[in-house]
C-alpha cells in the first residue's frame, strides 16, 4: 500500500480542527469518500485533473443525495480533549471532462457512553453503474489494537481499482431515469434508537409559477401530515435566488416502531413525482465474536443480518474479471485476530486478500469488539491523538518515557525531524523522563501527522492548524453609471492571498474566459470589473470571505433620451397618405411602431423609415383601420412619442338598398316598424332623425332613434295612424353634413261605428239601426257584422257571416223576457274595427192574460169594492200591476178609478152617487203594455147592507192571560160587523186610561197595548162591538204577577239530637200568584257559610234532621211563586245549638291572642357558588305578622322590573331565581322585610364561575 499523502486543506479553503477523542481512547469513526475519475476520453488521451487557482474546478451543478443523522453537538475548545460528534456522509458525483471533484464526508468520534448507538450513514439510493468512471475508496478505521502512531491519516486515499477492462469500455453508458419535479430525492437511513434523522427532498420552482404539494407517508396509504408532533416535524423553505424549494421530515428521538418504507409525492397540477426511501432503527447489540467473518461479510446481498448497506462488490467487478480466479485451498485462519494486529491502513488490503467485501458491515463489526488495553514498555505516557492551535502560534507536543536512556526521533509525516541551530522552528525540550517538542508560528505546512519512535515503539498524534478568518478591512461602495460605461468594484481584505466569492443577487458571479465579468487580485485588494456595462447588470453585488461579506447596489441606467422633435397628431381624409415623422437622440437606438398598443410591421402598404435621429412611418392610402394612437418607443427606454391619427369621410345616406317605391314605406297599425338604413362616414357621423320640426329621440319609448356603426334605424314599437308622414335624416361630421326623406304611411281597421239604435220591440224580435264610422281607416267600408247577447252574459253571438251592406237589421228568435244588447262591427280591407258601444238594453216582451173570477165584494152607499184573480198567463215582462175602470150603466164612457196601478187584487171604488147602477172592468199592466178587460157580468147598484157585529176572541184569550211584571201586553181581538162597529173598552166597569193601556181600532179588529205591564194592570176588560142597534160583548182576564215576599216568622220550636223543628207562616205578599213552594237554608254560627237544606217545598213546617252535634246552626226559608224566589228570606232569631245528649258541657271563653310580630329572618342566606349558563336560586325564611314587604337588593341596588331576576314568597320563603347568570352576576345580594313593627335584611356573596371544557 503507498505511503499516506496528507491534504494540505478542506474544500472550502478552510483547515479542518483537530478532533480529539474521549478520555478513553476512543477512536474516531471511519471517513469514506467517493471519488469519481474523469471520463474514459480524458483517460485515454493520458490527461490529469486539473487545479486551476489552488483549489479545485466547481462541478456542473452537481445533485448531492445524502441522508444525515443528527447527533446532539457538544462544543469544542482549543486544546481540549472533548469530541465532536458529527455524522457520517457518503457522495457520489460525477465529474465533467476538464475537472476532477473529489466530495470527503467528515467524521467525529461518538460520545462515551454511546458506542453502541454510534451515528452511521447509510449508503445512497444505488445508482446506475458508470462503464466509463473510476472510483476510489478513501478509508480510516479505528483499532483498539493498533498504537496510536501507527494509525493513518483520516484523509488517507487508496486505489481501489486500476482502471476498466478493455471491452467494457465500449458498452453504452446507463442514464438513470430523470425526476420529473424533484432535483433531489430523500435517501433510505438507518438512526439508533433515540437518535434524530432528517429527510430532505428539493423541487425547482423556476418553471412552476405557484409552491408545488408535497406529501409524506407512511407504508402505502399513512399520511404523516395529521401525525406531526413530538416526534415528527415537517419543514418547508424557499431560497428565493435559487428558486428551489427545500422539504425538510426530521423524526426526532426515533423508536423501533418508526421503522419502515417511506414515500414522498410532489405534485404540481398535471405534474407528479414520487420517491420511496426506508428507515432502519438499530438497537445496540452485542454480538458474538466467534463467527466467521469471511461469511458474515461476503456479500450484502447474501441476505445476512449484519451485513452492512454499502456493497462493494461493482468495484471490484472489472478486477475479478481479469485476474484468474484461485481455489480456495488455504487452510482456515483467524481472521479477527488478524485484524486486531493489523493497522487501520491495512484493513482493506486484509478484506481484500480475504474476500471481504461488505466494507460497511466490517466497520460495524470490529466497532462492537471489546478494547484491548495494551501497556506500552517504552512510553509512560504517550502523545495525545490529536492537538490543535491557531496559526502563527505555537504548540508543545510532550511524551513521557519509562526509560530515560532509550533514543527518541521525531517525525512528520514519517520523515525524521531533525534540529537546526539556525532556526527556532522546532525546539527539543528534557525535562526528566519528559521530551518536549516546540513548534513555533505555527502554519498550515504544520497541518500534518507527527509521531515520535522510542526503541521499537512509536506513538502518533495529529497537528491540526486552524486558519484564522479572512475579513473584510474596506467594503465595496455603490454605484450608479449608465450603459457602455466601465464599473470596477474594490474591496480590501485582511490577508494577502485570501480566497473570497464574488455574487450577484445571491447567485456567484461567472468568470469565465468568455464572461462579462474579470475578476483580479493585488496583495489585499481585490476587483471585480465589468467593462462594457449594460442595464442587465443592475443588481446586488456582494463579496464573500470566511470572516464576513460586504455587498453593494450598482444602477446601471440608459441615457437620457432626447427629443428633437415629436409625433404630431394628423387629421386625413379617407384614401390619403398618411406620414408620421420624429427625431430623437441618440441617434443609433432604433425603436418600434405602434398602433394602438399593437405592434406595426412593415408590408407593401406600410414604410417604416430609420435614419440616424429620424425616424418615419409612411402609409400610401389611408383606410379606416389606420385611424388610431401611434406610438414609437426607442428600444430600452421607457419614454415614447405619441400621436393620434384621426381618419375622416364625408356622411352618406344610403337609400337605395331598402327597394321601396318612392322610399314609402307602408305598414300596418298596431305592428312594429323597424327601418334600418345604411350609411357611412367617418367619424361616424350625428344621425338626427326628424318628423316635421320634431326631434325623435333615441330614449323614447314607443318611438325612437338608434344608430349602429355603419346603419341608423328608426323604430316604432306600436305603430299608430298618427306616425304617417314624412320622416327627415340628417347626418353631420367632420366632413360635412348628409339629408334624406323617408315617407311612413300607417294603415289601419275603421274606427267602431257608434252605439246602435233599437227602435221596435217584439215578443222575439226588434228592429236595429246605426250610422257609418267617422274614419275607414284609409280603406272603403266593405260592410258591417251584427253581435247580439244577453245583458247578464259576456259572451257575444255572431248574428251574420256575410257582411251586411245596409245600415239597418231586424235580429229574431229571441228569448222573451230575457234582456239584450246589440254591437255592431265596421270591416274594410285591413281587418274588422273594434265593437261598437252596446245599444241600450232591450227586452222582447209580450201583455199578459185577462184577469179572472172578477166580483163584488162590498157595496157601501158611495163605494164598490171589487176582487178578482191574476191572469193565467203573465209572461215573461211580469205584471206591473192592475188598472180598474167603470162606467155608468147605459153609458161607454169608461173612468179609471185608480191613478196609480194597484198590486193588489182587491180595490174599492169611491166617490160613487147613491142609487146609480155601474160597470167595472179590470186590465192587467206590464211592460208590454195593458191586457185584455175583465168586465163584471151585471151591473152593481151602489147602496149600502147592514151586517150585525160579532167579535171572535182568540182561544188564548179565552183564559186568564197572565204576564210578569215589566214584560208587554200586545192582545190582538177580531171583530165583524157593516158598516163600521163602534168599540168600547171598559176595566171593572170603569173606562180605561189612555196614559196607562194604549187602544187602536180599525175596521176589523182592535188592539190593546202595554209596553210595561204593573200589577195594577191586572183586571177584568170588557170590549163592546155595536152597529147601530146590534152590540156584542167580549171579556178578557189579564192577570200580571210578581215575585213574592218573605215567609213571616220563623221559629225554631224544638231541638233533640241531630233534628230541629221549624215553623213559619205564609208571606204577607204572595206576588200576585199562588205560592208554590218554600226553600230552606241553614248557616253554622262560625261561618255563617248557608247550605240549602230543601226545595220546593210546599208546607209550612219541617223537621231538619242529620245536624252535627256541637255545631250551633241559624236557618232562614225563601217563598217561591211562578215567578220564582222571593228577593229576601226570613232567619231564625235564635239558633239551634246541637248538643250531645246525657252530657252537659260548659263552653269555656276565650281571648284572642295577639299574633302581630316585627319582621325576623328564621333562615339567612347562605353564600352560593353558580355555575355560568345554569340559573341559580336564593333563599331564606323569614316570620312576621302583618304581612311584610320583601326587597331584594344587589350591591345594594333595589333590583326592579329586571326580567333576569324572578322573586318568589310563598309562606314566609322567599326565593329570587337568576336566569342563567353570568359572572357580571356575581355581588352582594340582600333580602329585606318591612312591615309596620319594623325590619329585618340578610346578606350573602354568589360567585359565578365560568365552566371550562376539558380537552
Amino acid at each position: 500500500m503507498p505511503e499516506p499523502t496528507k491534504k494540505d486543506e478542506t474544500p472550502n479553503g478552510q483547515p479542518e480542527e483537530s478532533v480529539a477523542p474521549d478520555s478513553n481512547g476512543a477512536p474516531p469513526l471511519p471517513e469514506i469518500s467517493l471519488e469519481v475519475s474523469p471520463p474514459p476520453e480524458a483517460v485515454a488521451e493520458g490527461k490529469e485533473p486539473v487545479e486551476t487557482d489552488g483549489k479545485k474546478p466547481e462541478p456542473p451543478e452537481p445533485e448531492p443525495l445524502q441522508a444525515v443523522v443528527a447527533q446532539e453537538p457538544s462544543p469544542t475548545e482549543n486544546g481540549s480533549n472533548q469530541p465532536q460528534p458529527g455524522g457520517v456522509g457518503v457522495k457520489e458525483q460525477t465529474e465533467s471532462a476538464n475537472s476532477a471533484v473529489k466530495e470527503e464526508g467528515s467524521c467525529s468520534p461518538p460520545p462515551p457512553d454511546d458506542d453502541g448507538d454510534a451515528a452511521t450513514t447509510p449508503s445512497p439510493t444505488p445508482q446506475a453503474e458508470d462503464a466509463n468512471s473510476l472510483k476510489k475508496l478513501s478509508v480510516e478505521l479505528p483499532n483498539d489494537s493498533v498504537p496510536v502512531p501507527a494509525m493513518g491519516r483520516k484523509d488517507s486515499v487508496w486505489s481501489l481499482g486500476e482502471g476498466q477492462a478493455p471491452e467494457e469500455l465500449d458498452k453504452p453508458i446507463d442514464t438513470p431515469p430523470l425526476s420529473i419535479l424533484l432535483i433531489e430525492k430523500p435517501q433510505s437511513g438507518t438512526v439508533p434508537v433515540g437518535g434524530d434523522i432528517t429527510f430532505v427532498a428539493k423541487v425547482e420552482a423556476k418553471d412552476l409559477l405557484r409552491k408545488p404539494t408535497i406529501k409524506w407517508f407512511k407504508g402505502k396509504w399513512m399520511d404523516l401530515a395529521s401525525k406531526t408532533g413530538k416526534h415528527l416535524q415537517l419543514k418547508e423553505t424557499f431560497d428565493r435566488f435559487t428558486k428551489i424549494h427545500t422539504f425538510e421530515m426530521h423524526i426526532i428521538k426515533a423508536k423501533e416502531n418508526y421503522a419502515g418504507n417511506y414515500r414522498c409525492e410532489v405534485t404540481y397540477k398535471d405534474k407528479f413525482d414520487s420517491c420511496s426511501f426506508d428507515l432502519e432503527v438499530k438497537e445496540a447489540e452485542q454480538g458474538s465474536q466467534n463467527i466467521d467473518i469471511r461469511s458474515a461479510f461476503k456479500r450484502s446481498s447474501e441476505g445476512q443480518e449484519d451485513a452492512g448497506e454499502l456493497d462493494f462488490s461493482g468495484l471490484l467487478k472489472h478486477r475479478n474479471q481479469r485476474e484468474p480466479k484461485q481455489q480456495d485451498d488455504t487452510p482456515e485462519v483467524d481472521v479477527w485476530e488478524i485484524l486486531k494486529n493489523a493497522r487501520p491502513d491495512e484493513y482493506e488490503k486484509i478484506a481484500f486478500m480475504y474476500g471481504i467485501t461488505d466494507l460497511r458491515g466490517l466497520l460495524r463489526r470490529m466497532k462492537k469488539i471489546p478494547k484491548e488495553e495494551k501497556k506500552s514498555e517504552a512510553f509512560a505516557k504517550k502523545l495525545e491523538p490529536a492537538y490543535q492551535v491557531d496559526k502563527g502560534g505555537k504548540i508543545r507536543l510532550v511524551v513521557d518515557l519509562a526509560d530515560p536512556t532509550v533514543e527518541l526521533k521525531w517525525y512528520k509525516n514519517g520523515q525524521e525531524i531533525r534540529p537546526t541551530p539556525n532556526q527556532r522552528k522546532y525546539i527539543f525540550e528534557h525535562k526528566g523522563t519528559q521530551r518536549i517538542m516546540v513548534i513555533n508560528n505555527c502554519t498550515m505546512n504544520d497541518d500534518a501527522a507527527y509521531s515520535v519512535a522510542a526503541g521499537d515503539e512509536k506513538c502518533t498524534t495529529e497537528l491540526f492548524v486552524k486558519e484564522l478568518p479572512v475579513k473584510i478591512v474596506k467594503g465595496i461602495e455603490p454605484v450608479k453609471t449608465t450603459v457602455n460605461e466601465r464599473i470596477e468594484l474594490e474591496c480590501e481584505v485582511s490577508e494577502e492571498g485570501a480566497q473570497v466569492k464574488w455574487m450577484k443577487n445571491g447567485v456567484e458571479v461567472p468568470t469565465g474566459v468568455r464572461s462579462r465579468y474579470r475578476v483580479k487580485c493585488e496583495g489585499t485588494k481585490h476587483f471585480l470589473v465589468i467593462d462594457d456595462a449594460s442595464r442587465e447588470d443592475t443588481g446586488t453585488y456582494s463579496i464573500m470571505a470566511t470572516g464576513g461579506t460586504s455587498e453593494a447596489h450598482i444602477q446601471v441606467d440608459l441615457k437620457p433620451l432626447k427629443i428633437y422633435q415629436d409625433l404630431q397628431d394628423m387629421t386625413v381624409m379617407l384614401g390619403q397618405p398618411i406620414k408620421l415623422h420624429c427625431e430623437i437622440y441618440p441617434g443609433n437606438v432604433p425603436g418600434r411602431w405602434y398602433r394602438n398598443g399593437q405592434l406595426i410591421q412593415p408590408n407593401d402598404r406600410i414604410n417604416i423609415i430609420h435614419r440616424n435621429k429620424v425616424h418615419r412611418l409612411e402609409i400610401e392610402t389611408s383606410s379606416l383601420h389606420d385611424a388610431g394612437d401611434y406610438t414609437f418607443v426607442p428600444e430600452g427606454y421607457s419614454q415614447s412619442l405619441s400621436a393620434k391619427i384621426h381618419i375622416i369621410d364625408p356622411p352618406r345616406v344610403h337609400l337605395d338598398s331598402l327597394n321601396f317605391p318612392d322610399n314609402t314605406v307602408t305598414v300596418v297599425a298596431g305592428n312594429k316598424l323597424r327601418l334600418e338604413i345604411p350609411i357611412s362616414g367617418e367619424p361616424a357621423p350625428r344621425v338626427v332623425w326628424m318628423k316635421g320640426e320634431r326631434v325623435i329621440l333615441e330614449s323614447g319609448h314607443r318611438v325612437r332613434a338608434e344608430t349602429y356603426g355603419d346603419q341608423t334605424s328608426l323604430t316604432i314599437e306600436v305603430t299608430e295612424r298618427e306616425d304617417t308622414g314624412n320622416y327627415k335624416i340628417v347626418l353631420q361630421n367632420e366632413a360635412g353634413e348628409a339629408t334624406a326623406s323617408v315617407k311612413i304611411k300607417v294603415v289601419d281597421i275603421p274606427d267602431p261605428p257608434e252605439a246602435p239604435l233599437v227602435p221596435t220591440v217584439g215578443g222575439d224580435w226588434c228592429s236595429m239601426t246605426w250610422e257609418p264610422p267617422k274614419y275607414d281607416g284609409g280603406s272603403p267600408i266593405l260592410g258591417y257584422f251584427i253581435e247580439r247577447k244577453k245583458k247578464q252574459s259576456s259572451r257575444w253571438m255572431r248574428l251574420n257571416f256575410d257582411l251586411i251592406k245596409e245600415t239597418s237589421f231586424e235580429p229574431k228568435k229571441m228569448i222573451e223576457g230575457v234582456p239584450y244588447e246589440v254591437r255592431i262591427f265596421a270591416v274594410n280591407a285591413i281587418g274588422v274595427s273594434k265593437p261598437s258601444e252596446p245599444s241600450k238594453p232591450f227586452t222582447p216582451l209580450a201583455v199578459t192574460s185577462e184577469p179572472t173570477m172578477l166580483v163584488v165584494d162590498d157595496v157601501t152607499d158611495t163605494t164598490v169594492t171589487v176582487k178578482w184573480r191574476p191572469p193565467e198567463t203573465i209572461g215573461a215582462a211580469g205584471l206591473d200591476g192592475y188598472l180598474v175602470e167603470y162606467c155608468i150603466e147605459g153609458t161607454d164612457d169608461w173612468v179609471i178609478s185608480n191613478k196609480e196601478l194597484t198590486e193588489k187584487t182587491k180595490y174599492t171604488i169611491t166617490g160613487l152617487t147613491p142609487g146609480c147602477k155601474i160597470l167595472v172592468r179590470v186590465k192587467a199592466i206590464n211592460a208590454a203594455g195593458a191586457s185584455a178587460p175583465r168586465t163584471l157580468q151585471h151591473s152593481v147598484l151602489v147602496k149600502e147592507v147592514i151586517e150585525p157585529p160579532k167579535i171572535r176572541v182568540p182561544r188564548h184569550l179565552k183564559q186568564t192571560y197572565t204576564r210578569k211584571v215589566g214584560e208587554a201586553v200586545n192582545l190582538v181581538v177580531p171583530f165583524m160587523g157593516k158598516p163600521r162597529p163602534k168599540v168600547i173598552w171598559l176595566k171593572d166597569g170603569e173606562p180605561i186610561e189612555p196614559s196607562h193601556v194604549s187602544i187602536r181600532n180599525t175596521d176589523c179588529d182592535s188592539i190593546i197595548f202595554i209596553r210595561k205591564a204593573e200589577r195594577s194592570h191586572s183586571g177584568k176588560y170588557e170590549m163592546t162591538v155595536q152597529v147601530e142597534n146590534h152590540v156584542d160583548t167580549a171579556i178578557i182576564d189579564i192577570q200580571i204577577v210578581d215575585l213574592p215576599g218573605p215567609p213571616q216568622c220563623v221559629t225554631i220550636e224544638d231541638v233533640w239530637g241531630g233534628n230541629v223543628a221549624l215553623v213559619w207562616t205564609p208571606p204577607k205578599d204572595s206576588g200576585n200568584a199562588p205560592i208554590t213552594g218554600y226553600t230552606i237554608q241553614k248557616a253554622d254560627k262560625k261561618t255563617m257559610e248557608w247550605f240549602t237544606c230543601i226545595e220546593h217545598y210546599h208546607r209550612t213546617c219541617i223537621t231538619i234532621t242529620e245536624l252535627v252535634v256541637g255545631n250551633e246552626y241559624f236557618f232562614r226559608i225563601f217563598s217561591e211563586n211562578m215567578c220564582g224566589l222571593s228577593e229576601a228570606a226570613t232567619q231564625t232569631k235564635k239558633s239551634a245549638l246541637i248538643v250531645k245528649e246525657g252530657t252537659q258541657m260548659k263552653t269555656p271563653e276565650y281571648f284572642d291572642h295577639d299574633f302581630k310580630e316585627a319582621p325576623k329572618f328564621t333562615q339567612p342566606l347562605i353564600n352560593t357558588f353558580a355555575i355560568a349558563g345554569y340559573n341559580a336560586t336564593l333563599n331564606c325564611s323569614v316570620r312576621a305578622n302583618p304581612r311584610p314587604k320583601v326587597i331584594w337588593m344587589k350591591n345594594k341596588i333595589v333590583i326592579v322590573d329586571d326580567p333576569r331576576y324572578r322573586m318568589f314568597s310563598n309562606q314566609g320563603v322567599c326565593t329570587l331565581e337568576i336566569r342563567k347568570p353570568s359572572p357580571y352576576d356575581g355581588g352582594l345580594y340582600t333580602c329585606k322585610a318591612i312591615n309596620d313593627l319594623g325590619e329585618a335584611q340578610v346578606d350573602c356573596k354568589l360567585e359565578v364561575k365560568v365552566q371550562t371544557q376539558e380537552l
